[in-house]
């Protein structure tokens, strides 16, 4: 039984000096001002002087080591114990290696397999706690957002294409009834005069029906574009429209 030690560094790699104190204010302010979280970078030791953590690389393994809280890239802030592991240092290796080939350089993702996302995975196959929620919240809330905003734009579209189609039955059925009335309207009314005196007015269609039907521009047989349509009906809409 040996324990496992969480070394967490502020993320300042930036070759701008001003850009690397921007972050460790900020996550003065997130993190011990609020306790929200930060831009860090992680590394986990277990057996031996060494951190292991994950960066990207163009070719083979992104897993690595160095002396714990001696990473020369990032800025040094704590070190916090996780809990103590039962695996011995032989199945610890054999773990390094299986995450080795696991987690290539080339898939490094800030928001979905960053340096957190690895540490992550180390811990639970270690058998103890993962990270702290706060260490990695911000690319936890950016990964949400991502994928909020890919949903949000697929539902956007099926719901423009299903508009698109009721506006093309709406406008066939209004259509038809008034091409259907139209066609009665001229079976029944008499070209003269009725023996009365008094002339057949027929049948009138109101105004705001008239408008509806004919100046409601047919339907874009495109289904997946709407452009303005919405604004268009709505302008053609007369005033009569009961309400």
């Amino acid at each position: 039984m040996t324990e496992v030690i969480l070394h967490i560094y502020d993320v300042t790699n930036s070759d701008s000096d001003k850009t690397n104190n921007t972050i460790v204010q900020i996550n003065k302010f997130f993190k011990d001002g609020i306790g929200l979280g930060g831009i860090f970078h992680s590394a986990v030791q277990v057996y031996g002087e060494d951190e292991w953590s994950f960066g990207f690389c163009e070719e083979g393994s992104g897993v690595f080591s160095c002396p714990f809280g001696r990473n020369p890239m990032y800025t040094y802030r704590e070190s916090i114990v996780l809990g103590n592991t039962n695996l011995t240092k032989s199945k610890v290796n054999q773990i390094l290696r299986e995450l080795s080939i696991e987690w290539p350089g080339d898939c490094y993702d800030l928001l979905s397999k960053n340096c957190n996302h690895f540490c992550d995975e180390f811990c639970e196959r270690l058998g103890v706690p993962k990270l702290p929620g706060w260490v990695n919240r911000f690319a936890n809330a950016g990964d949400t957002a991502v994928e909020i905003a890919g949903t949000t734009a697929y539902r956007f579209r099926q719901a423009k294409t299903e508009i698109v189609t009721a506006s093309k039955v709406a406008y066939q059925f209004l259509a038809g009834i008034a091409s259907n009335t139209a066609a009665a309207v001229a079976s029944d009314s008499p070209s003269s005069s009725s023996k009365g005196g008094f002339a057949n007015p027929g049948f009138q269609q109101p105004a705001w029906f008239k408008n509806l039907v004919a100046a409601g521009a047919k339907p874009s047989s495109s289904s997946g574009i709407i452009g303005n349509g919405d604004e268009d009906i709505a302008h053609n809409l007369s005033a009569e429209i009961p309400r």
